[in-house]
């Protein structure tokens, strides 16, 4: 390799060490975390930045997985998180479509009210979010915190499938409409199937903001604690005189595996969701 070569390949070299070195810094604190969940509690803090346990504490995960009851936080936080996901993805998916597709008086202030709600902070709806819940029979219940969830303005996911239907061909539509096709079959026969990429975006931010939800779910199960999710469920490793951090360490590499995996997955449709609803 003659020196200009590398004088023309040295920013490349240098710029792919910088990346390099500021992904190390960025996953760091995950590979912490992994590395405590086989640390005992001593080690975790005697070891500092070291990332190898002196030996692999499997125990750890034994006493989260059942002296914590984290199985049963668990599958309680797929339910809430799965029901959520389908109820958000339907309901924003078709707000969207007729925002983007249907012209009617009250439209645009529909959009200023949908937008305005942004600025508006989560916590101080959940006084009259409580109060309904209570009142309807819903408070303590999972079904409860479904709804909780998934009643939220969801803004962003409306407006990625405005700018998406947006940009589909009128042509389409009136295609179906002279072959007979209603609403419903317009938009889940031919709309939601096109819509792919932006269901794959819409799935995995509400799967992320569910799944690590705190406050509605703690809220929404005070005298049920065998109703708590996983993040709620970190409670059960603080004592009133110590906390099991290696346990909690465990649980919350536990948790975080179905996260890793759905975005692995859904990565490609999560890019192509977001540039396709810019795009438009």
């Amino acid at each position: 390799m003659n020196a200009a070569t590398v004088r023309r390949r040295l920013p490349w070299w240098l710029a792919a060490a910088a990346l390099a070195i500021g992904c190390l810094i960025w996953i760091y604190p995950f590979l912490w975390m992994v590395s405590a969940s086989f640390k005992t509690s001593a080690e975790v803090f005697t070891k500092g930045l070291d990332l190898l346990p002196d030996a692999p504490e499997w125990a750890n995960y034994e006493r989260a997985w059942v002296e914590a009851e984290f199985g049963k936080y668990l599958l309680n936080t797929v339910i809430i998180t799965v029901c959520t996901v389908v109820v958000v993805v339907v309901r924003c998916a078709m707000t969207g479509y007729v925002l983007a597709r249907h012209e009617f008086r009250g439209r645009k202030l529909i959009m200023g009210v949908l937008v305005a709600t942004l600025f508006v902070p989560a916590g101080y709806t959940i006084i009259p979010l409580v109060d309904l819940s209570q009142k309807l029979g819903l408070l303590n219940s999972l079904t409860g915190i479904v709804l909780a969830m998934s009643g939220a303005a969801n803004v962003a996911a409306i407006l990625l499938y405005f700018g998406y239907f947006r940009g589909i061909p009128k042509e389409l539509t009136e295609a179906a409409l002279i072959d007979g096709a209603g609403f419903a079959t317009i938009f889940f026969r031919v709309m939601l199937p096109l819509a792919k990429p932006v269901t794959a975006t819409v799935t995995v931010l509400t799967f992320l903001s569910t799944w690590n939800a705190f406050f509605l779910p703690l809220v929404f199960t005070f005298s049920r604690p065998d109703l708590r999710t996983v993040s709620v469920g970190m409670l059960a490793f603080v004592g009133e005189n110590a906390t099991d951090w290696s346990g909690m360490a465990a649980a919350a590499t536990i948790s975080l595996l179905p996260v890793v995996v759905l975005f692995v997955v859904l990565q490609r449709y999560f890019i192509e969701g977001i540039a396709g609803a810019v795009k438009s």
